[in-house]
């Protein structure tokens, strides 16, 4: 028996959209799904195809763009018409899991608004970009093991925090945060010695994802001198569900703003990577900022150019986020440190005026893109709670 999945007018999860996702129905194991308005389209029944009979899409996605192009055509064909009962089932019957096996995982610094308001904040008798900051996407190899699908709760982090005195105690951090991220997951990995040029980009990267790559302020303050980021971000990072495939992100590419000095030449772009997103993030039901990715300075095919640049290899599955999105206003802003301004401008969040997280408090942060004849699509959600620290 066949079944025809109805599609209500303006619906962000039409059949120009379709993100991949991995689920479990009520009754059976783990395997790849793909969405439909409130459905979840099981591709190993619908497509016939073994590959997506497992609990994650690495298989896949190792194939390549070919295949991912061919799938993807087949299934905007079959939903077209009508599809195997059996290979539907309802969004609000399933459990959803990460979607990749992941590799490495890279976080990028690449929205110059974030950037800038850091630094005023950090550094504010100084210039607020570091030199070396618009000749490079700067960087930091994250923990792949702290990558947690969207819903796990966040367990308050534990750390070194500075004193009034200048010496450290250690404890739950105070100064729980967020960053509103998109990240992208390598299909098809690159060898050792290998770089990928910025013109590959393509031929490499599968889909994007939201990420929430939680940060405890004090903890990563104290510690973050002279190499970087470490224990203040690499307890939690979240991961939407949902992965939207390039394919369908078409009508979002647009021209980067611009950048002062160009680049050198192997971070120079042949095609448009900037991508029109709007996001927004919503604290504890309430939104309270609206960043915009066409503002970032860098693009994705520059971040995994320069990634690989020293010969680094990928494999599939490996992720890279952007970084914090971030706008010029104060309502664009995509982490609570700098929409509270440090904590000195207090947000109003349901009649409370608020700073950073507190135990019990939710973040949602959502996305669309512009899609085909001026619709939108929906690139799904990223959420977390955040749970007391562990007792020890």
């Amino acid at each position: 028996m066949n079944k025809r999945i109805e599609v209500r007018p303006g619906s962000l999860y039409g059949p120009d959209n379709l993100p991949y996702c991995v689920f479990a129905p009520a009754q059976g194991d783990y395997r790849v799904g793909a969405r439909l308005a409130d459905s979840v389209i099981d591709l190993a029944v619908a497509l016939d195809d073994p590959v997506f009979a497992q609990p994650s899409l690495n298989a896949f996605m190792a194939q390549g763009p070919r295949r991912w192009h061919a799938a993807r055509d087949r299934l905007r064909t079959l939903v077209d018409g009508e599809i195997p009962a059996e290979a539907v089932h309802l969004l609000a019957e399933v459990t959803l899991a990460l979607p990749v096996q992941i590799g490495d995982y890279v976080d990028f610094y690449a929205s110059i608004d974030h950037a800038t308001n850091l630094g005023r904040l950090f550094r504010p008798d100084s210039e607020p970009l570091l030199p070396n900051w618009r000749h490079l996407p700067v960087g930091y190899h994250g923990r792949s093991g702290t990558v947690v699908v969207s819903g796990t709760g966040i367990t308050r982090p534990c750390g070194q925090r500075r004193t009034d005195s200048g010496t450290p105690d250690f404890g739950p951090t105070r100064r729980l945060d967020i960053e509103a991220e998109l990240g992208f997951l390598v299909g098809v990995g690159s060898e050792l010695g290998t770089p990928i040029g910025a013109e590959e980009f393509a031929e490499h990267v599968f889909g994007v994802a939201l990420v929430n790559d939680w940060s405890a302020r004090d903890i990563q303050a104290w510690e973050y001198q002279p190499l970087g980021p470490f224990l203040g971000k690499s307890f939690a990072t979240s991961l939407s569900p949902w992965v939207t495939p390039l394919a369908a992100l078409e009508s979002a590419r647009i021209p980067l703003p611009g950048q002062t000095p160009g680049p050198l030449p192997y971070l120079r772009e042949t095609e448009k990577w900037g991508l029109d997103i709007d996001l927004t993030i919503t604290w504890n039901g309430q939104p309270v900022s609206y960043p915009p990715y066409s503002r970032m300075y860098w693009s994705p095919a520059q971040m995994l150019a320069h990634l690989t640049a020293n010969g680094a290899a990928t494999r599939t599955g490996d992720l890279y986020a952007s970084g914090t999105i971030s706008g010029p206003a104060r309502q664009q802003r995509g982490s609570f440190i700098e929409l509270s301004w440090g904590g000195n401008e207090p947000v109003p969040v349901n009649g409370q005026l608020r700073t950073f997280l507190e135990d019990g408090d939710e973040v949602v942060i959502t996305a669309t893109a512009p899609g085909p004849v001026g619709m939108r699509l929906g690139l799904g959600e990223v959420r977390g709670r955040i749970l007391p620290a562990a007792q020890r």
